[in-house]
């Protein structure tokens, strides 16, 4: 560190009153004390330019394989047994007793455990010999850009704990959401969106809005929910009568305070946050409502995703919209499907739930690749959990569904820097838990960051009296997954 930053920072540190001795003193150690002051003093005195912004494009640590991401949320668990690693053993032993030692007897009686086989038959598709359920007509057409992953294994049985820990890395929730880890080490290759949007259901997933919060980091980093119905956006347009003149004097005004006041208040970044989100959120209003349009595509492509059908309308919106959001330079896109925690009636809820996304999802990689986009784009597809083979008995069994598994959860991926036409990893003989190629959630997102040029154990954030990470305390890179 040269001496004039060595005294820039230490003045910038005399005027921060409010930080405890502590901190001052862990600060004042050599480059990695002065890594946990720009983590505590807001970006303007750490060395950032307030002419950039605090979603300013930095540079990755390595060369990205991706840019963008877009991640396929399935809330409530979907089944790897029913989508994309059928079990033919199951059919063997339908309806008979679940048992750990393999003793197979009648189930009938009520409050045991059977298993249960598929209700659809499964074929393999493609060049590449990937294995899908009947139910999947459309994604087939895609098998060979897609890599299946079946070594996953999460760590909860509880929906809110595990989709807290697939989206921020703490079962416990409160900590960033992986879009908030990449916006902060990557930024926005656009200023007038956010770096980081959400398209939820109409209700939210279990735990709510902080499944993409930023945690402990900035404000400025969290993910933006659109609305899926109504508008978007709330209050995105000003009242009547409100011209942009008008706002921008206001807005003009407002900053002259607020930044009189973050200079006897250098601490609160919370601050720096409001100050930068009232600027993002005027000039949103020029963009959001033309790239919310998706009136403006062609007919065909509307097509390509299923818009126009009732069944496939809903979600096929929220991809062409992903769509159209990556080409205006979001970095992270997260959407969400709901109603996949089916433990009765599989063959119904599972079902529905394919169609209304088997051809939107396919539509999207053939659009991503016509447009030469789909070597830089990062597309993940999973639950928060897998479920069982076997399920308790109801109305004699004739309404079977599947329970919640942790130790075996599909997976896919498919686009930048990905190994697209291979299946990774195994389960066992009726899919009760991964048996190869096994990793924790935590090696996924080291997988995630590694793919768009971040490496895990540089991308930290000083806070609670530590540098945290999106791992936790780390984890590994899984290379059977890259190209």
């Amino acid at each position: 560190m040269n001496k004039k930053l060595k005294q820039d920072i230490l003045r910038n540190m005399a005027s921060a009153k409010q930080l405890n001795r502590r901190d001052i003193i862990y600060s004042m150690g050599a480059s990695l004390g002065s890594v946990a002051l720009a983590s505590i003093l807001p970006s303007r005195l750490s060395g950032s330019s307030a002419q950039t912004g605090p979603l300013a494009l930095k540079e990755p640590h390595y060369a990205p394989k991706a840019k963008n991401v877009i991640f396929l949320m399935m809330e409530g668990g979907p089944s790897h047994i029913d989508t994309f690693d059928p079990k033919p053993h199951l059919n063997q032993i339908h309806l008979q007793k679940f048992t750990r030692g393999g003793e197979n007897k009648s189930a009938m009686e009520s409050g045991a455990r059977y298993y249960v086989e598929s209700p659809w038959k499964a074929s393999q598709v493609g060049q590449s010999g990937a294995w899908m359920t009947e139910k999947w007509v459309h994604l087939a057409d895609v098998a060979d850009d897609i890599c299946f992953y079946r070594g996953c294994q999460a760590e909860s049985v509880n929906h809110p704990t595990a989709l807290f820990h697939m989206n921020t890395g703490n079962r416990f929730g409160g900590d960033p959401a992986m879009g908030s880890w990449v916006t902060y080490g990557l930024g926005s290759e656009n200023q007038d969106l956010p770096g980081f949007i959400v398209l939820p259901e109409v209700s939210y997933p279990q735990g709510g809005s902080p499944n993409w919060g930023s945690g402990f980091l900035p404000a400025h980093y969290q993910g933006t929910p659109l609305r899926p119905q109504g508008s978007p956006i709330l209050d995105l347009q000003p009242p009547p009568g409100v011209t942009p003149e008008h706002q921008r004097e206001n807005l003009n005004l407002l900053s002259r305070f607020n930044h009189d006041h973050l200079k006897e208040h250098p601490w609160q970044d919370d601050l720096q946050a409001r100050i930068s989100n009232y600027e993002l959120a005027f000039r949103m209003q020029m963009q959001v409502p033309g790239i919310l349009d998706i009136n403006q595509e062609e007919e065909k492509t509307k097509e390509l995703y299923g818009i126009g059908t009732d069944e496939t309308e809903v979600f096929g919106r929220k991809l062409l919209l992903a769509r159209r959001l990556i080409e205006k330079g979001v970095r992270f896109i997260q959407v969400y499907s709901g109603g996949w925690d089916s433990h009765d009636f599989l063959e119904r809820a599972h079902g529905s739930r394919i169609t209304s996304i088997d051809k939107p999802m396919a539509g999207l990689i053939k659009d991503l690749k016509a447009r030469g986009m789909f070597d830089e784009t990062l597309i993940i597809w999973c639950g928060e959990f897998g479920r069982s083979p076997d399920n308790g008995i109801r109305d004699g069994g004739t309404t079977y569904g599947r329970d919640h598994n942790p130790l075996a959860m599909p997976m896919w991926l498919a686009g930048g820097g990905v190994a697209g036409g291979t299946t990774v990893g195994a389960t066992d003989e009726i899919g009760a838990e991964a048996v190869d190629v096994v990793h924790p959630i935590r090696d996924v997102h080291v997988t995630l960051l590694h793919l768009l040029g971040l490496d895990d154990n540089r991308l930290t954030y000083f806070s609670g009296g530590r540098f945290k990470q999106l791992s936790q305390f780390g984890g590994n890179v899984i290379p059977e997954l890259l190209s």
